[in-house]
């Protein structure tokens, strides 16, 4: 009869936040494998004993959704479904301490730099020879490229440096490595990620390097789309858009966060940058780059905003017209400078300004979106879903930008092809088109 101990453990990581979390869990998933670790990424067989949870805490419902993820496994390795429970990520990095007290269910807490203590968990050792390979996770056709840790921006609200600490640039020649060991397994599509992209290379090459970068991965044969994200505005490399412009393999997209249109708010927010600023550097993007995408996020009810603020930042939206845009409603953090400020805009305040920006965004969007019936766009397919196969343009980013839908009932793509679409229809955030007769 055999025993409990005698049992392989079967490791399953659950990785809730952003895309930067989704590559650390393709990291921790490559190491444990290359230790010959029978480990998965979100797993539906729901058959693993250990379970590792790379958790988010960027804002209030990121953390509670953390938390709640937590309890929940807390809950079974009690009940005997699982054997052992792991924590890692922001938010364990952040409350370590704090949650060992209160969930001593879990067996252990790691922090964002603590990769091999987690695998010693294991009897594993971190294998230097697997650094820049990757077991990606996300659909085989596009992936994500963390181009650097951490972040050195002294942004009033942002508890980032806190969780993932200073910025730290990983070296070119890596990167390089890792994007063709992609591509020849079939990526199509590589997003560049970091905390600030635009500050990648000072540590190691004493200048902004993110220029070369895109040169170097640009020249990759088989690499058909670069998708640049998390450009920050302030010391913004402008050489970087005449590569962009040279390149037809690197979108004609750029993820840049404003925050805000206020002067006096971005100042509170320490941003380093003015709206006059900013606005100089938007007009020089759309004037190097035809038909340039650039997408913002901004933050309604910071400390201190006042209607006139908020005006302000509408006004913003509906000057530069931008053609993707997301806004969150401030959230107070801990140990960040804005912390120390009352936040004296209410909740409900907060959820209403957040929602006339997205008001006036919706008809800028269906406005744009309007102006591409009738127009061919290259579409890369990424899945098929509820009687469609559902693509993106090059304007487009996974999961948080518009879609282009294509009736499957009709028409035959196959997922992680580019097709020729023809745009038909409209709306606030998809386009509905069908392929073109070659």
């Amino acid at each position: 009869m055999k025993t409990k101990g005698l049992k392989k453990d079967k490791v399953n990581i659950v990785t809730l936040g952003c895309s930067k979390n989704l590559v650390d869990s393709e990291v921790i998933l490559t190491q444990l494998q290359g230790n010959k670790i029978n480990a998965s990424h979100e797993s539906l067989k729901d058959d693993a004993n250990v379970i590792i949870i790379n958790t988010c805490g960027f804002i209030d419902n990121a953390k509670q959704e953390s938390i709640d993820t937590i309890l929940r496994y807390a809950d079974a390795k009690e009940q005997g479904l699982i054997d052992k429970l792991y924590v890692t990520g922001c938010l364990s990095h952040r409350y370590k301490d704090d949650l060992e007290k209160e969930i001593p269910t879990v067996d252990a807490f790691f922090g964002t730099n603590q990769l091999p203590d987690l695998l010693k968990k294991f009897k594993a050792n971190y294998k230097q020879e697997l650094v820049g390979e990757r077991l990606y996770t996300s659909d085989k056709h596009f992936a994500y490229l963390k181009i650097s840790e951490g972040c050195d921006r002294p942004c009033s609200f942002c508890a980032i440096p806190l969780m993932r600490g200073k910025h730290v640039s990983k070296p070119m020649e890596e990167l390089v490595i890792e994007v063709k060991s992609l591509v020849s397994r079939g990526v199509k599509e590589i997003i560049l990620i970091a905390q600030d992209s635009t500050y990648y290379g000072l540590d190691l090459y004493k200048k902004r390097n993110l220029a070369e970068l895109l040169e170097k991965l640009a020249a990759i044969e088989g690499l058909e789309w670069i998708r640049v994200h998390y450009a920050f505005p302030s010391g913004f490399p402008e050489d970087i858009l005449e590569v962009m412009a040279a390149h037809p393999n690197i979108c004609n997209y750029l993820d840049m966060p404003l925050q805000h249109g206020s002067d006096e708010m971005l100042k509170i927010m320490r941003r380093g940058i003015t709206r006059h600023r900013t606005q100089h550097l938007l007009d020089k993007i759309r004037s190097t780059i035809d038909n340039v995408a650039i997408r913002t996020t901004l933050i309604a009810g910071h400390p201190g905003e006042t209607e006139q603020h908020f005006q302000e930042m509408l006004d913003f939206v509906e000057e530069n017209k931008f053609e993707r845009l997301g806004i969150f409603a401030y959230s107070h953090e801990q140990d960040t400078h804005s912390y120390s400020m009352p936040d004296n805009v209410p909740e409900e305040v907060k959820q209403e300004r957040a929602n006339a920006v997205m008001e006036v965004q919706e008809q800028i969007s269906y406005n744009n979106n309007q102006q591409k019936i009738g127009t061919t766009q290259k579409v890369l397919i990424d899945k098929k879903e509820s009687g469609y196969f559902i693509g993106r343009t090059e304007h487009d980013s996974p999961e948080v930008d518009n879609e282009v839908m294509i009736a499957a009932d009709k028409n035959y793509l196959r997922i992680g092809d580019f097709a020729q679409i023809k745009i038909t229809e409209a709306t606030e955030f998809d386009l509905y088109g069908e392929p073109t007769i070659e």
